[in-house]
């Protein structure tokens, strides 16, 4: 069967990222669980169309699972501060106001009803807020369709997305998984919303995840402001070398593995902290085990008593992390840094970032 575009069928795909078979990013097994073959057996590979633009999961065969992350503190600042700007920018107006929420959880409707607006109990909304969660529609022509109808003739759509461009340039190969649907750059979410007869009016950039983006649609066809055209015009030679992913995941992995092995032979107490999904591929492809790697901290209390997927490396508490006295800890969340660093005084010295070109002191 010829797979087609999830986002204009066209098939017109290219494969772009392969990272072979890894564990699902949201199966966490009981701590004594033995680690099997199989659960390191799901393919995960991003394609391309080179028709609409828009980088995909090319199959998924897991089966999603509740989430039970806790939303960072980095999440909810930028929600406020994002909020503010549409404000300011006149595009609260109205006061009804949808929201298609993300499984990871996290709202913004609190911040919304502080400007006095109320959740729509039928028909179309003022505003309609989507953050990080269309990415998980399999089928994004659908997707958009349906959030177009859900914003009223006047209203204002607002999307928030992880743009592809920074996943390039800081080689963020390991926001590939399974669940996630869809990368988007401008040029493949222009196509995409004016096929569902909307258009981008505005942006605005948040240092969120090395790099996210807000845009602000608009029914009908309207012209894009200085902000959207300047977002176009530095994404472009990002995208050009999406490619280049798959050089840097063979360099990320073998580095970290090299420093977790470097840490265990000189007799080192390593830990991680954040048991997100970004850190499930990155930390089994990495060959990560109890040997190298004693523990990962999250402060998920449905995460705890758990293991990492493809590893026999438990999940533990915050606390039970500054109770092991580790000699280092890596943040496999660089956005988590502020909060935890706050947190968690006692690791004062002892935080690295895990990053592509290998683990580094923040």
């Amino acid at each position: 069967m010829t797979r087609r575009c999830r986002g204009c069928a066209k098939s017109a795909l290219v494969p772009v990222l392969d990272l072979g078979s890894v564990p699902a990013a949201d199966h966490f097994p009981p701590r004594d669980a033995p680690v099997t073959d199989t659960e390191s057996g799901h393919p995960l590979r991003m394609d391309q169309c080179t028709t609409c633009g828009l980088a995909q999961l090319a199959d998924d065969d897991t089966v999603t699972a509740e989430p039970h992350g806790i939303e960072p503190r980095a999440l909810r600042d930028q929600a406020a501060e994002a909020v503010g700007l549409v404000r300011s920018a006149g595009l609260l107006r109205g006061s009804t106001v949808t929201e298609f929420g993300s499984p990871h959880g996290g709202t913004w409707l609190p911040l919304l009803a502080e400007h006095g607006f109320a959740e729509s109990a039928s028909g179309p909304a003022d505003v309609v807020l989507d953050c990080f969660g269309i990415m998980h529609e399999p089928d994004q022509r659908v997707a958009f369709a349906v959030r177009a109808a859900a914003t009223a003739p006047d209203g204002v759509l607002l999307v928030q997305y992880h743009s592809l461009a920074t996943i390039v340039a800081q080689g963020q190969w390991n926001a590939l998984r399974h669940g996630h649907f869809a990368y988007y750059s401008l040029r493949a979410l222009r196509t995409l919303l004016r096929g569902a007869g909307m258009s981008v009016v505005t942006a605005w950039e948040f240092e969120l995840y090395g790099g996210t983006v807000l845009l602000a649609v608009r029914h009908g066809d309207h012209a894009s402001d200085i902000s959207v055209e300047r977002l176009f015009a530095r994404e472009a030679p990002s995208l050009s070398a999406v490619d280049a992913l798959q050089e840097t995941v063979d360099h990320h992995i073998r580095t970290l593995h090299a420093w977790m092995e470097t840490g265990a032979a000189q007799g080192h107490r390593v830990y991680a902290y954040g048991a997100a999904s970004r850190a499930v591929a990155l930390l089994s492809m990495a060959g990560a085990h109890r040997g190298l790697l004693a523990g990962v901290a999250d402060a998920s209390p449905g995460k705890q008593g758990c293991r990492m997927p493809g590893t026999d490396v438990p999940i533990i508490s915050p606390a039970d992390l500054v109770a092991a006295d580790p000699d280092v800890v890596l943040l496999t969340l660089p956005d988590l840094l502020a909060e935890v660093s706050a947190g968690l005084p006692e690791l004062d010295g002892r935080w690295m970032i895990d990053d592509p070109a290998g683990p580094r002191k923040p």
